[in-house]
């Protein structure tokens, strides 16, 4: 499913924990997006500024220039990095009908979808916590997040983001990260 860019802007909004990458794979999206010729706003939000805390990151990308400067209220896609959230938060709150939700989870969508009675747009799920175990042996759940909402929001390509992280990382962190994306991007759910 791409999102449709003649309506405008298309908004995200990442839930995970201080230290997760949240902002990381906030910023790397934009930066993809940018690299594409469009326009971008990314910004976070902290709470308490510690390991561990809930923290969201906001992205905007537009066609044209930008106008708006505040924070993401009503997001198309709403990503959540850390499966723990979901019984803390409700990542759900203010996600367009039509929007897309993104959980790393190895639960099948249709349960992620009853958890939050979200109805009409699509959930996604990637087993980003497992990917990330077995290829990298860390708990670095962001980029296989991130891959799974690329792939179902078409946003920008794949190659794209895979070639940021891979100018952000070079050498075998890089590389860990594309093996990751990669088999994130074959084993992401949708329902």
């Amino acid at each position: 499913m791409a999102m449709d860019f003649a309506k405008g802007i298309t908004e995200f909004r990442w839930h995970g924990r201080g230290g997760q990458g949240v902002v990381t794979s906030n910023q790397m999206l934009g930066k993809a997006a940018l690299a594409e010729g469009n326009y971008i706003q990314a910004f976070p939000e902290f709470g308490p500024e510690r390991t561990g805390a809930p923290v969201r990151a906001f992205l905007r990308i537009s066609k044209k220039p930008i106008q708006v400067y505040a924070q993401v209220y009503n997001p198309d896609v709403v990503v959540c990095i850390d499966p723990t959230l979901v019984d803390v938060v409700d990542v759900s709150e203010g996600l367009k009908e039509d929007g897309v939700l993104v959980i790393n989870s190895d639960k099948d969508p249709k349960a992620i979808r009853d958890r939050f009675s979200f109805t009409t747009g699509k959930v996604v799920t990637v087993d980003a916590s497992t990917i990330a175990m077995e290829v990298m042996g860390r708990p670095f759940y962001n980029m296989p997040t991130m891959a799974a909402a690329v792939k179902f929001t078409g946003v920008v390509a794949v190659e794209t983001v895979v070639n940021e992280v891979l100018e952000r990382y070079p050498g075998k962190v890089g590389d860990l990260n594309k093996v990751a994306i990669d088999r994130a991007v074959k084993e992401a759910k949708v329902g």
